[in-house]
């Protein structure tokens, strides 16, 4: 992604949450599903550090760090106003000296610049279907580090499984908020996994509903 589309991007993402961000928390927990799932897999190594790509209000990372009270965490996100409630909550809950995050573009990232250090696990949860250019953001995930990390995706699914005209309008209802589920996911992860040493774990969830994998590289 260019720098004018990263901005662009950026401004999008402001401009949708600049409100949204202090209900968000309250409202997306009845239906971004399998959040809490992924978090309860992770099993992070003691010391090691957890990433959350596109992190927005910090709500994955206070669970984490609350689940796993031996690692450290770190979260990055391009809106600016996510950012703001993020650094907010992780005060809030007096967790700031052990939860880092700064601004950053999903697409072209680094870790160890980011936050001095490679990630053990990266999270991608329900940010994938909100970037453009999703695969390239999957693919700056994967190549992190020494490969020795692992890559945590829940997301939307297709809804193959759920009834035509309730799957009809929760494709509309997303489209509202610039959601596009991503069907070829699991393509996508299947072929990251195809290289040696790697695996995958892949689950449709709630009749497609959602999408989730643990990609592992080591």
């Amino acid at each position: 992604m260019s720098s004018g589309a990263e901005g662009s991007h950026g401004a999008l993402m402001d401009a949708v949450y600049r409100r949204q961000r202090h209900i968000y928390d309250i409202t997306r927990k009845y239906y971004l599903l399998g959040r809490d799932r992924l978090i309860r897999e992770l099993a992070p190594p003691p010391g090691g550090l957890v990433l959350e790509v596109a992190c927005g209000t910090g709500r994955n990372l206070i669970k984490v760090a609350r689940t796993y009270p031996d690692c450290r965490l770190a979260g990055f996100d391009i809106s600016a106003e996510m950012l703001e409630t993020a650094r907010a909550n992780i005060a809030r809950a007096g967790l700031s000296d052990r939860i880092t995050v700064a601004e950053g573009d999903a697409t072209n990232f680094q870790c160890a610049s980011l936050f001095g250090r490679d990630a053990d696990r990266i999270i991608l949860s329900y940010c994938l279907s909100m970037i453009p250019d999703w695969e390239a953001a999957l693919h700056s995930s994967i190549h992190q580090g020494e490969g020795r990390h692992s890559v945590h995706v829940v997301d939307f699914g297709a809804g193959s499984g759920l009834p035509g005209s309730f799957n009809r309008g929760l494709q509309a209802w997303l489209a509202k908020f610039h959601v596009s589920p991503r069907a070829d996911l699991h393509e996508a992860l299947e072929s990251a996994a195809a290289k040696p040493g790697r695996s995958l774990d892949y689950t449709a969830l709630y009749r497609d509903y959602a999408q989730y994998g643990v990609l592992r590289l080591s």
